[in-house]
């Protein structure tokens, strides 16, 4: 795994795993901690076809400003949302699986019947290309609406809300195949979903001050929050099959 950290951010070693933080700060910083096995590779070369990932986790507080989690994705906002990628990848639709945390700013669903903040288990799974977005692209400036419902017709998606007291440790677990997707917490299955991301993936462990909605009422935003206290990820027993 890659360490990478910006400016008002670090990653600790520690007894078994590592400490990733961000201080507190305005919103005119991104701030950002992760572990990662894809630096530097292009897309199509991202390491896994399938994967079990295993770990250990507790963050400073319930919802810090920002979002952070664990799991596999294929980076596709490496540009398009300017922060913390890579600034030679194109962007791309999205494929991921994973445990993720995103704070009230943030609406990260296409549908209105999926959970779009909180603490998720939620999975992508997107083709490269699609015809529908030809049609969300036209459609777009005239009515972010209907670019969104065309949009949920190509990103197929899935996700549920989970009651875990984040700050405390658990164990968590995800296990993705090419046709289901299987998460754990503390050995106990809280979702399974035939929704089974495209690979390459790369496993990311991350925590940041950014934000991303685009919700149900056409409203788009991304960029970057006020942190008013420290914030914390802190993952170990890591475990990747």
């Amino acid at each position: 795994m890659n360490g990478r950290a910006t400016q008002n951010a670090k990653i600790e070693k520690t007894e078994n795993g590592w400490r990733l933080g961000i201080q507190k700060g305005d919103s005119l910083g991104y701030r950002d901690a992760q572990l990662d096995d894809y630096s530097g590779l292009p897309r199509h070369k991202f390491p896994h076809q399938t994967l079990s990932l295993s770990l250990r986790a507790k963050t400073s507080s319930i919802a810090p400003a920002g979002t952070w989690g664990f799991g596999l994705w294929n980076d596709p906002f490496g540009m398009s949302l300017g922060f913390g990628g890579n600034p030679f990848r194109l962007p791309a639709l999205p494929n991921a699986v994973w445990f993720f945390s995103a704070s009230p700013q943030n609406y990260l669903s296409f549908t209105d019947d999926k959970p779009a903040h909180g603490f998720l288990a939620q999975t992508f799974r997107s083709p490269k290309f699609h015809p529908l977005l030809i049609l969300a692209g036209l459609a777009l400036p005239f009515s972010r609406k209907t670019t969104r419902k065309l949009l949920s017709k190509v990103i197929n998606e899935d996700g549920v809300a989970l009651s875990v007291d984040v700050t405390q440790w658990h164990g968590y677990r995800l296990e993705w195949s090419a046709k289901r997707v299987l998460f754990y917490v503390d050995d106990a299955q809280v979702f399974e979903s035939p929704v089974s991301p495209n690979p390459p993936l790369g496993v990311i462990i991350w925590i940041d001050n950014q934000y991303a909605a685009f919700t149900p009422e056409g409203r788009i935003g991304f960029g970057v929050l006020e942190n008013p206290e420290p914030a914390w990820l802190e993952v170990k027993d890591i475990e990747v099959k």
